[in-house]
Parts: C-alpha cells; structure tokens; sequence
C-alpha cells in the first residue's frame, strides 16, 4: 500500500518535471526560431556568443517555467494529487499556446524594432486596434504564421496528453499526506531559486543580466519575450522610476544648468525650471519674420542618406536640398517611434523612462515650450498637415492644447492620388496639399506648417506604378528603402512647387526624420543607427552664416532653440536642447527607445555611454562613416563624467515634468500636476 502511495506520488513529480523539461525545449526552439528570422543579425557574431545566449535565456525560460507550473506545484497539496490530468493537460497547451502565439508575432516585433517583447505592444494596441489590425494583415505574412501557430498547438496538445499519461498510476488507498506535503515543500523550494533565475545573494536575475556580449542582438537573444512583456505590464509603475533620486534635486538641476545653458542665455526662475530662459539670438538680415516649415519625415534613416556618406541612391532629391542648406550630419531622435519624435521636436521636450508616450499620459497636459509655442508668441498662423488620422498618439489632442490652430488629416483628402486602406493618403497627396495650404496662408502674419509624412512605414503602400525605382540589393530592406526612396521623390516634388512661390525666399524649411530604423548593423547597446537621422535647414542666409555642414551632436530637442535663433531676436522658453548654431563644445544628445525597453544613452562627441536602469554602463567611441560601428573604451573618468551628467538630465527634466513645470510659467502655472509617484 505504501509502494502504491509512493507510486503516486512518483508519478506527480514526474508530471511536474517532465511538464517542465518540455516548456524548456520549447522555449529553446522559439529562440532557434527567432535567430533564424534574424539570421541577417546574426552573420557577424562569433558562435561562442551565440551559444552563451541560449544557456542564459535558459535561465530567463526558467523563470517562465515555474509561474506556469504553479498550478501543478500547488496539485501536491490535494490528497489525490495530479489525478485530473486532463485539465492540467488543457493548462499546459493553453499557456504554451500563448507563448507561441507572442513568440511568432516576436519574429517581426523584433525585425522591425530590434528589441524583445515590451510595451510598445500594447502601446500600438490600444491606439487604434482597426488600423494596427490592418497594418499587421497588409504587412506581415498573417496565413503563415497562423498555420504555423497552429501546427505547433497541436503538436504541443499531443505531447502533453502523451506525457501525462506516462507514469500515472492510481491508488484508492489514503495518501500519506505528511510524505505529500515534505514533496511540495521542496519542490516548492527548488521552484523559488529556480524563479529566482540565479543563486547570488542580492536581486534575481534582471535584463542586464543578458547583456554579456559586445553585439545586441546575441544579449537580446538571451532574453525570454514573455518575461520582457511580463516585465512591461508589471514593472513600469512609476514609483518604481529607478532613475529619480540618484541624486538630490538640487545637484541635478544644477548639473543641467552648465549643461544647457549657454551665454546667450538669461535664466528666469531656477526655482520653478532650471531651463527656463531667454535666448538672446543675434539680429537675422530680414525685413520680415520668417515662416517656419517644418517637416518630419517617417523612419528617415541617416543611414540610407547619400548626403550623410552613404551612396545608395535612395535620396536623391534630400541630397540636392541638402547642397542648398545646411546639414547636421551627427543629429540624432530622441526616440525611436514617431510619437517621441513629435513631442521632442515640436514640443522640445525630452523622451523619459516612463514617460515614453507623453501625448495620451496625464504629464502631457503640461503647456510645453517649443515650436508651437514659440510661433504662437511672435504671432504666427498655424497648420499641421498629415496623411494620417490625427486620433492616432492623441496628436490632435495635444498638438491642439499647445497650440496649433488648425489641422488637415486624412478625411480632408479629396480624390487622392492613393489612398492606404491602413494609414491614409499617399506622402505625394500630402506634399500637394501642404504647397496648396500654404499658397493660401494669408500674407499679413507669418505662419508656422508642420507636415508629416507617413508612406515609409509599415505595410508600405505606395502607389501604382511608382513614380521611382524599386531598390533591389538589400534584402529584406528593400521594400522598407523603396518607400523611403518614394518619400524622398514626393519631398523633392514638393519642393519643385513651393521653390515657384512668392514666400519661398521668405521661409525657414526644416527637415528631420522621426526616428531611423532597423538595419543589420546593431552599433552599441541602445542600436544607434535607429536614432541617426539627418537634419537639414533651409532659408534665407543659412549657408552663407553657417556654411553647409555642421558636425556638432544634437538631437530632437536642440530644433526649437535652433530654429529660435535663426529667427532672431528674444525667445522665451523651457527647452531641454540647445541652439546648435551658438555653441562652443561637441554638442549632446540624450536618447531611449520606445516602450519599456529600460536602456538610455548619453552621445557626446565621438562618445557614447550606454546604461540601465541596474546602473550598468558601457562607454564606447563611435563612428558614422564609412561604415558605423563602436567599440567599448575603459576610461572611468569619461564614465564618471556621463554617468553623472546621463542621471542629472533625466531626474531634473521628470521632476519638472511631475510639478507641471515643463512649459513657460504663467501666473496659473507651478502647481504640481501629479503630486503621486505612480500610476
């Protein structure tokens, strides 16, 4: 009667182990799945690299493999035990079939935007799930992964039935409980070190534990998506924001002062920002105020500009503007999704840990300096022009409290060239409705256009046929670069027609990319060449000043103030950049990617420190041209030095951003928008 007990039991713990040894292969061959799909990622890294990835994801699938064993673990207590193993069977099958399901729509999630599972998921999702639905049926290959999720359940369902049945004896006989419960208790034991993911004193295992190569995608490869998607519903409360009281307050600001503030600055109230200022610029040659155009240009990659040094025929029409302005050939996104792109540049305020989709947060609510408001103070008419649909990143909410007075989106289309079913209208339908709008802007003020283009992103619709060449000779880049070749015809189309109008000469144009984009060619830990955009000035007396290139660092937040100063005059504001014209150092940047990817980066000249939010930091030297890479330095002073600055920036620009004190102050402003420190 014993034997049979003890049979049993024997037979529940090898339900439970067996269960476990089976998620752990599956795991195993979903990461072989997703180093295949990014085989192009993996062609440089040496074997030994690769190898280490998979035996630390072990650990990471280790952790995944205990909560979703819980159920079972906790069957040990029951007297009959794991008897009812059909349900444990249709648990088993249920939780693996949404880990594959999150798995194969990691495959592109990582393709497009180099990072593991994280909020940028529900992000997108909770936008607008008709559009983000159609972008994913227009732009992915949906049938084929859906039969080979389908494939895999069932494969899964039949494995798991299989195994259940292995070893199942049953007994009618009384369990002796007290052998049951010393079993649960060491399993139990043995599941807490295992969720532990390590077995040093101290914190578990965390995502910098990942980060043990030189190349990102064998550290990201280490990673378990489930575990990063779980981290991202779990971990991103606010009052968990690491990167707040690093130092005290009043270092940090202080430490942002001699970063941002230059000589022809005068500070307002350090108390309330201590980026609040007056820049005075030099007097501009003009007999009038100059109109501002601004355009952000849709995964504008710098790294696919001929004019930065890349020879790849995709931009021609950028590279003939870029011989009659001036280029910032070191410029950077502050983020890696339009929505930061947006807010840094228009609103000129920096993408923060936690603070990543600002426009649909409560902080965003502040009244922010930048080029709406800086327009607005000198009187200027003001219109944003947008293939898409302006409830997309809340960007008419927002843009709409700062300012902006009116808006053409794409319900204001007419018989447009093309129309995408996903997105809106075509990048050469928006471009002919900017130059028509701006025809039409009355003569008595100046005015201020922002136009955004939007064809160069996923599913790529273009029109047919294309006014331009397909790009052949990259892969799987090539439908992504012949859509950048597209926006860059439609960008010189729109130039033709405006170059023929009487506020032409008259006009200040600008011109960024939101953000880059994905390329094999992964430099440092934060993927820089997803951040390298170019940026272009154009007006009257721009390259006679300032000649036709500028090698300073800047990023999104350095435009407004730029822009500011080549207006001229006294500019009130609370911008976290700097003009980049009237500077006497290398410049910097301060940039993070989107979603809840933990990793931030300070560039500064030809240096770069990369850190987590584990304190972990990696200094390396860069270079763009020829060919971009990095490679990691050992200077503890340099690291010190960036480190400090890297943490001062982001505590001092969040906590003016909790007190409601990150625009201009006015006489109802300076009370705390949200005097709590979480969600």
């Amino acid at each position: 009667m014993q034997k049979n007990d003890n049979n049993s039991l024997f037979s529940d713990l090898y339900f439970i182990f067996s269960s476990a040894f089976i998620l752990m292969l599956l795991q195993t061959l979903l990461r072989a799945i997703l180093l295949w799909r990014n085989n192009d990622l993996s062609a440089a890294i040496p074997n030994h690299d690769l190898i280490q990835a998979f035996i630390t994801g072990l650990r990471f699938d280790l952790i995944v493999t205990v909560y979703i064993l819980l159920p079972l673990i906790i069957g040990l207590l029951f007297k009959k035990g794991l008897n009812n193993r059909k349900a444990y069977t249709l648990w088993l099958t249920f939780v693996s079939s949404v880990m594959i399901f999150l798995a194969i729509v990691e495959l592109d999630f990582y393709h497009e935007f180099h990072t593991r599972l994280n909020s940028l998921v529900f992000e997108y999702m909770k936008e607008d799930p008709a559009t983000v639905l159609s972008m994913i049926w227009y732009g992915f290959p949906v049938v084929t992964y859906l039969i080979i999720i389908g494939l895999l359940i069932t494969a899964l369902f039949f494995i798991f039935t299989l195994n259940s049945r292995i070893n199942q004896t049953k007994s009618t006989d009384k369990t002796r409980y007290s052998l049951r419960m010393t079993a649960f208790f060491v399993v139990l034991l043995i599941s807490v070190v295992a969720a532990r993911g390590t077995l040093r004193q101290g914190p578990p295992l965390r995502w910098g534990d990942a980060f043990q190569s030189h190349y990102l995608f064998a550290n990201h490869l280490g990673l378990n998506g489930v575990y990063t998607l779980a981290k991202a519903v779990i971990g991103t409360k606010k009052g968990d924001n690491k990167w707040l009281k690093k130092m005290p307050i009043a270092e940090a600001d202080n430490t942002v002062e001699q970063m941002v503030l230059t000589p022809s600055d005068t500070q307002l109230d350090p108390d309330y920002s201590p980026v609040l200022r007056t820049y005075h610029a030099r007097t501009v040659e003009s007999k009038k105020p100059l109109n501002v155009v601004f355009i952000l240009m849709e995964s504008f990659s710098g790294e696919y500009v001929g004019a930065l040094g890349h020879d790849e025929a995709i931009t021609p029409e950028f590279d003939k503007l870029a011989k009659q302005g001036l280029l910032f050939n070191r410029f950077f996104s502050n983020g890696t999704h339009t929505h930061q792109g947006m807010f840094a540049s228009l609103a000129c305020f920096p993408n923060l840990p936690h603070y990543e989709y600002l426009m649909q947060q409560p902080e965003g609510s502040n009244h922010f300096s930048g080029l709406i408001q800086m327009t607005a103070d000198r009187d200027y008419q003001s219109m944003y022009v947008y293939n898409g649909d302006f409830a997309w990143d809340n960007q008419k909410g927002f843009f709409g409290a700062q300012g902006m007075q009116r808006f053409i989106g794409r319900h204001d289309f007419v018989n447009p060239v093309f129309s995408d079913p996903t997105w809106g209208v075509s990048d050469q339908d928006m471009f002919d409705r900017a130059a028509e709008e701006l025809q039409k802007m009355p003569n008595d003020k100046p005015f201020f256009a922002f136009l955004q283009t939007l064809s160069n992103h996923t599913p790529y619709a273009l029109p047919t046929p294309l006014p331009v060449a397909k790009v052949t000779g990259h892969g799987e880049l090539n439908e992504h670069l012949t859509a950048m070749r597209y926006a860059d015809w439609a960008l010189g189309q729109f130039f033709k027609k405006v170059a023929k109008s009487d506020y032409f000469d008259n006009t200040l144009f600008v011109l960024v990319g939101d953000h880059g984009f994905s390329t094999p060619n992964q430099v440092t830990d934060i993927d820089m060449l997803k951040f390298h955009v170019p940026l272009l000035v154009l007006g009257p007396n721009v390259v006679k000043n300032y000649g036709h290139s500028n090698s300073t660092v800047g990023a999104q937040v350095d435009i407004a103030p730029t822009v500011a100063g080549l207006l001229g005059g006294d500019t009130t504001y609370s911008c976290w950049g700097r003009d980049l014209l009237n500077i006497h150092d290398a410049g910097f940047a301060v940039i993070k990617p989107s979603g809840s990817d933990p990793t931030t980066a300070i560039i500064d000249d030809n240096k770069v420190l990369v850190k987590s939010t584990d304190n972990s930091a990696s200094l390396y030297q860069y270079q763009l041209l020829p060919i971009a890479s990095a490679s990691e330095i050992y200077d503890t002073a340099d690291t010190e030095k960036l480190d400090h600055r890297l943490d001062a920036y982001i505590e001092s620009a969040t906590s003016t951003l909790l007190q409601g004190k990150a625009g201009v102050k006015t006489p109802n402003k300076g009370m705390a928008l949200n005097d709590q420190s979480s969600e």
